[in-house]
């Protein structure tokens, strides 16, 4: 004997009505070679077809007397999860420097799912700089590789499992406002090679 779970129907089996809401509606369950099956009918349908002769019919087993409500909507999901490419562009306009492993791991992790492209690489003050596309909308990406150590990659990869769980800040806490440059520029986005950062 297999565990079954049959939801209640949405419309008459009989007459094919839909069921309105708080509406009166009868259950009954047969054991059929099969295993169980419900019949849900309206109040109509059972006066006229099912009263009398429902308990009568082979593998009848029970009947009861119920009430129609519709499912509650799907209810949303409280904790939206961060995606890798809304968290890598997230990372990338916050501009931290404490951030450029997972900047880096979550690049390698969307160009292993083909989201992104290597382009190009190129060095800039003997740092090795790749140049991603986005596969889809063209995006550019430019990252440079932090160059982690393998006793490193535990620790970054835990702080990418973490920021993609439970998200870059608090909720409610608006990101610091990243500053201009002291020529007055912004500092630079995606798509555009960061200047040399002074060691």
């Amino acid at each position: 004997m297999e565990w079954n779970i049959q939801s209640r129907a949405h419309g008459c089996r009989a007459c094919g009505r839909a069921f309105r809401n708080r509406e009166p509606l009868h259950t009954l369950l047969f054991d059929e070679r099969h295993g169980f099956e419900r019949v849900d009918v309206c109040e109509g349908c059972w006066q006229a077809q099912f009263s009398q002769a429902a308990s009568h019919r082979k593998g009848f087993v029970s009947h009861w007397l119920g009430e129609y409500e519709p499912p509650p909507p799907p209810s949303a999901e409280p904790i939206q999860r961060e995606t890798a490419e809304t968290l890598l562009r997230k990372l990338m306009e916050l501009n931290d420097p404490g951030h450029a492993g997972a900047v880096f791991i979550l690049a390698v992790m969307l160009e292993r799912k083909r989201v992104l492209k290597v382009k190009a690489q190129t060095f800039q003050e003997g740092r090795r700089v790749l140049v991603y596309e986005h596969a889809k909308l063209g995006d550019a990406f430019t990252i440079p590789d932090p160059g982690l150590q393998l006793d490193q990659l535990d620790a970054v990869q835990r702080d990418v499992a973490h920021l993609l769980e439970h998200g870059l800040q608090p909720p409610g806490l608006a990101p610091a406002p990243v500053q201009a440059g002291e020529d007055g520029t912004e500092p630079a986005g995606v798509g555009t090679t960061p200047a040399p950062t002074p060691a």
